[in-house]
């Protein structure tokens, strides 16, 4: 297996990273944008529109989180190419938030598929976070794993229900554990 390691590679990765991420952070930018230029024409739901504001935040800490790629000191095709997917599931979710016409139903109507990935998604991270190192993942500590196996419960819960109060409740909770984790998170391990 080839693998290599030097910073030119740690760089191509970056940016091809960095190209999945940024369309997923377009999507979700334009979608919104789209909603303010023609609110008229999309009616806006409260939790479809925490679910946006959730992926911005996702989207964000993912790309941060990612620098520490650069402690991985070989890298073979079998970590880019999971990692290039890792970061597709990315742009899979902002894509599911904003298609190409929008209603009030369309997020109930395609909580599956989203859930299902977001839901995925957490698995996914736990394997990435393991790419960097099991001191890295010691470094987390017991609320990473923990947090990641609440979100794809939750996830598979949100999935299943059409229940617009377990929906808002999810979203709102998310959202402030999300601040919390980030802040926390890098204010601590810097």
């Amino acid at each position: 297996m080839e693998t290599v390691s030097s910073p030119e590679v740690f760089l191509h990765i970056k940016v091809v990273m960095g190209m999945v991420i940024s369309l997923s952070l377009a999507r979700v930018l334009t979608g919104l944008a789209g909603i303010v230029q023609h609110p008229a024409k999309a009616k806006v739901y409260p939790i479809h529109l925490g679910w946006a504001l959730s992926m911005f935040l996702f989207i964000i800490h993912i790309w941060w989180w990612e620098y520490r790629l650069q402690a991985v000191p070989a890298i073979g095709f079998g970590i880019y190419l999971f990692l290039i997917c890792f970061c597709s599931l990315f742009f899979l979710l902002c894509a599911l938030l904003f298609p190409a016409s929008l209603d009030e139903e369309y997020f109930i109507s395609r909580r599956k598929w989203f859930f299902g990935i977001l839901g995925l998604t957490y698995a996914v991270d736990i394997l990435d976070t393991a790419i960097k190192g099991h001191e890295r993942i010691l470094s987390l500590g017991w609320e990473y794993p923990a947090r990641n196996i609440v979100y794809i419960l939750l996830c598979a819960i949100a999935a299943w229900t059409p229940n617009r109060r377990f929906h808002a409740a999810f979203i709102i909770s998310n959202l402030i554990y999300q601040v919390s984790f980030i802040f926390r998170l890098y204010d601590v391990l810097g």
